[in-house]
């Protein structure tokens, strides 16, 4: 096929999330005593935290770069695919929206520490609403994605991606609190793992697929 230039947009997924991936890796070494495995990403960008600048500078691709490549997968869509799976990537573009806009306004105000400040419990509203529509968003991409056999592996990484983030919420309410961390990260990447799926669909044209 020949790629257009919207279709290469689609590479910006790519480097939205290897911005976060080396803000969630590298930020640590600015933050004394952070343990990964006990602490919430999130920690690391909060107004308190000694990461704070680091993490900004690392991850000021990821939600630029998120942002174009999701909204671009938008606009190749449109007429294509079909009317579930339409539906469930406006609902994923949704979602992303919610989440740079809402943590850019309400970050956490102390890391580590689950605050009842107004700010700490937006930040906790942005969260809860990032989880639906990713859940939403999820369900109705392989519901359309496996109705046609030209986008089941699309389904079949959103029941992945699905998949990490149940494990993810489920872990972070059963495992001792010194590996909180762990389960956490299977949530957060897996949402900015499946943008650039999305990403790389679209720079290969969704298989060309209409109906």
């Amino acid at each position: 096929m020949r790629r257009t230039l919207l279709n290469r947009l689609g590479l910006l997924g790519v480097i939205s999330f290897l911005s976060y991936v080396s803000a969630v890796v590298i930020s640590p070494i600015a933050y004394p005593g952070y343990d990964w495995m006990a602490q919430a990403v999130s920690d690391l960008s909060s107004v308190n935290a000694p990461s704070r600048m680091l993490w900004m500078q690392l991850s000021s691709l990821y939600g630029a770069c998120g942002i174009v490549c999701i909204m671009s997968v938008c606009v190749f869509i449109q007429s294509k695919l079909n009317k579930t799976l339409r539906i469930g990537i406006y609902c994923f573009a949704a979602m992303n929206w919610i989440s740079i806009i809402g943590y850019s306004m309400f970050p956490l105000l102390n890391s580590g520490v689950s605050g009842t400040s107004t700010q700490d419990k937006m930040h906790v509203i942005v969260t809860m609403l990032v989880v639906i529509f990713s859940i939403v968003s999820l369900v109705l991409i392989m519901v359309g994605g496996y109705r046609k056999k030209a986008y089941r592996s699309l389904a079949i990484w959103a029941t992945i991606a699905l998949l990490f983030m149940f494990l993810g919420s489920i872990g972070v309410g059963i495992v001792p609190s010194q590996y909180f961390g762990i389960p956490e990260r299977f949530s957060v990447f897996a949402a900015t793992g499946f943008n650039m799926i999305l990403g790389l669909y679209l720079f290969y044209g969704f298989a060309q697929g209409t109906e």
